[in-house]
């Protein structure tokens, strides 16, 4: 048996790998149907956590401010910032009695840790029930706080909501950026359904303050600058206890990186916290990362020398039809457009980034939050 037979085999094992993963876990949130129910209007706090966001604040609070709910209170939290983040707050505090401040001041133990802070927002928050989103964040509809929280229930205190990034026209790194968040929305949201939630966004998140100090909060993992969302939800979320939320009025929206070196810095820091997830997380994820890579570093070199092709060719197809299938069913459910087109090359360009990622993040650590 000669080196491109051998090439082969692994190929079709990578090809049948990846074909389980479509058919049986993402499939399972590509053909999910959001359930609708009237609204139960519990009381709820919506807790932002911003460091030096003043101008961000003017442009989205309001859009939080004005959410059609019958009870809910804001809790802004002023994260040690250098600029007018908190005298912003104090302006839209002075006008909205429903906005609580919290304005945490730097701590040599925690100083610039998001999660000391989000955790003194926490305890001042006034209600059970917490939603979580950031200062350029803006929810798409006035309903958002109704359908995050219509999800809570005795069993369900943790819900898992979809953060997206606005569109930018003739944008590469923009169709780059949002294809990375439909990607990572696919699995944490595929793998939720299945019964292993290991992730969320801050971006649109929600759980119970009894949920949060039962876990003692983010003390497991309160000297890591990242994960606040992820690492927190790893380690709490059962298929008990999670729920989704896929209803578009329940999606927030983001402002992208404008430069690829501001991104780059950003999955930096998010991709950090990965190595913290629990193992059998971490070894599905990282079966699914190295499945990608050897399918595409495979299939070209099995092309290349035209070995079996009537063989590689179909296989290759076979996978592609499979993804755009599941890809594209998965987008329309979460409104993005025009990016499963170019899922191929998107990918392979995705890949390449991750892996440089992985490799800077072994050199040296991401930097503070902010």
């Amino acid at each position: 048996m000669g080196i491109l037979d051998v090439i082969f085999y692994i190929f079709c094992i990578v090809v049948a790998i990846q074909v389980i993963f479509y058919f049986f876990v993402f499939s399972k949130f590509a053909f999910f149907k959001p359930r609708t129910e009237t609204y139960n209007n519990l009381p709820v706090s919506v807790i932002i956590c911003a460091k030096n966001e003043a101008e961000n604040l003017k442009t989205f609070l309001p859009s939080i401010i004005n959410q059609q709910y019958e009870n809910f209170e804001i809790v802004l939290i002023n994260d040690a910032s250098n600029d007018d983040t908190f005298e912003v707050m104090e302006q839209f505090a002075a006008t909205n009695k429903n906005i609580k401040l919290v304005n945490v001041e730097n701590y040599e133990t925690f100083w610039g840790n998001k999660k000391f802070a989000l955790t003194l927002g926490i305890k001042a928050a006034k209600y059970e029930h917490l939603i979580f989103t950031d200062a350029d964040c803006k929810p798409l509809s006035k309903h958002w706080i109704s359908e995050m929280s219509l999800n809570f229930s005795n069993k369900k205190n943790l819900i898992l909501g979809y953060g997206k990034y606005e569109t930018r026209e003739k944008s590469f790194l923009n169709k780059l950026i949002r294809f990375e968040t439909l990607t990572t929305a696919i699995n944490y949201f595929s793998f939720a359904k299945i019964g292993l939630p290991y992730m969320g966004v801050g971006r649109n998140l929600a759980y119970t303050k009894t949920e949060f100090f039962k876990a003692n909060g983010f003390v497991n993992h309160m000297k890591l600058k990242s994960g606040d969302d992820d690492l927190f939800v790893n380690q709490v979320a059962t298929k008990n206890n999670t729920s989704i939320c896929l209803t578009p009025n329940s999606f927030t929206q983001s402002v992208p990186k404008d430069t690829f070196k501001k991104w780059f810095r950003q999955k930096r820091r998010h991709i950090s916290t990965a190595k913290y997830y629990k193992k059998s997380h971490k070894i599905l994820l990282a079966l699914l990362y190295i499945t990608n890579v050897l399918f595409w570093i495979l299939s070209i070199l099995l092309l290349s020398f035209a070995f079996k092709w009537l063989i590689v060719l179909p296989l290759i197809l076979m996978r592609l039809i499979v993804q755009y299938v599941i890809f594209g069913k998965s987008a329309k459910n979460l409104n993005e457009k025009g990016i499963t087109v170019c899922t191929p090359i998107l990918e392979i360009f995705l890949i390449i980034v991750q892996l440089t990622i992985f490799i800077n993040n072994l050199i040296s650590k991401p930097n503070y939050w902010k």
